[in-house]
């Protein structure tokens, strides 16, 4: 049995509170595509970007997996409708349209401007991994991705942060709260997957899923406390780590639901 684990949580003032291989770098499935929405919500803020204007469900974008988009039969979406799908239920199709509009590069600037070293996006989603392509579409650090969560946390509840501003980070932690998975470190908190954008705890979150990977970033919080967290599990095809991915998973989240109930 050969897991590769880590996972790092902070409070509302990035003083780390349990951490586990947090400068780890590993492969985080869909994780990146937080970059993506943090890029896209800073030019809707400046205006680069009009959150109405329609984007195309072009075919030489179109990948199979996660979303929801590839099932329904309107072909054009306004862009926050995009990026609602993407932070909801990790839309690949919405990704690789909202990832052309907004271009490759300025995601991983933004990525660089929220303190992060080895976090990054580095590909629109495929179907299929060539050589000639990055081998997977996001890495990153527990720490890093959790820090990440709380500046995202901060700046939308009104404090200031390096890498994005109040209005920004509270487009994309609105987007962030319809997330439907909750599967992983959300599990033990008990929320409505479909309803729990209000309540007494509220929790969004971001996770990735591939074959070998499951990781999950986010921040729960009340009325008098907030933590962010990131953790990541990983292990090669073949390896026989049978339930202990969402057994680990599971436990951090019983760890932060204790703080929050």
């Amino acid at each position: 049995m050969a897991l590769a684990w880590s996972c790092c949580v902070l409070d509302l003032q990035g003083r780390v509170l349990e951490e586990a291989n947090a400068d780890a770098v590993q492969p985080t499935a869909s994780i990146g595509k937080l970059f993506l929405l943090c890029e896209t919500a800073e030019r809707i803020v400046d205006g680069r970007l009009d959150p109405h204007a329609r984007l195309h469900r072009e075919p030489q974008f179109a990948v199979a997996d996660s979303g929801l988009w590839q099932h329904l039969a309107q072909d054009s979406l306004p862009l926050v409708d995009a990026c609602v799908l993407v932070a909801a239920v990790s839309d690949n199709w919405a990704t690789n349209v909202l990832l052309h509009a907004v271009g490759l590069e300025s995601v991983a600037a933004r990525a660089e401007a929220l303190g992060c070293t080895h976090s990054r996006l580095h590909d629109r989603v495929r179907d299929v991994r060539t050589p000639d392509v990055p081998p997977t579409l996001s890495s990153g650090t527990a720490r890093e991705l959790a820090e990440v969560a709380r500046r995202i946390h901060v700046a939308a509840s009104g404090g200031e942060v390096g890498g994005i501003s109040g209005d920004a980070a509270r487009l994309v932690e609105g987007w962030l709260l319809t997330g439907v998975d909750l599967s992983l470190v959300a599990a033990p908190f008990r929320l409505d997957p479909l309803a729990h954008t209000v309540g007494r705890v509220r929790l969004w979150s971001k996770t990735g899923t591939d074959i070998g990977i499951r990781a999950d970033v986010g921040v729960a919080w009340n009325q008098s406390d907030a933590l962010s967290y990131a953790a990541i599990a990983t292990w090669q095809t073949g390896d026989d780590v049978a339930d202990l991915p969402f057994e680990r998973m599971h436990a951090l989240g019983r760890t932060l639901a204790s703080r929050m109930w």
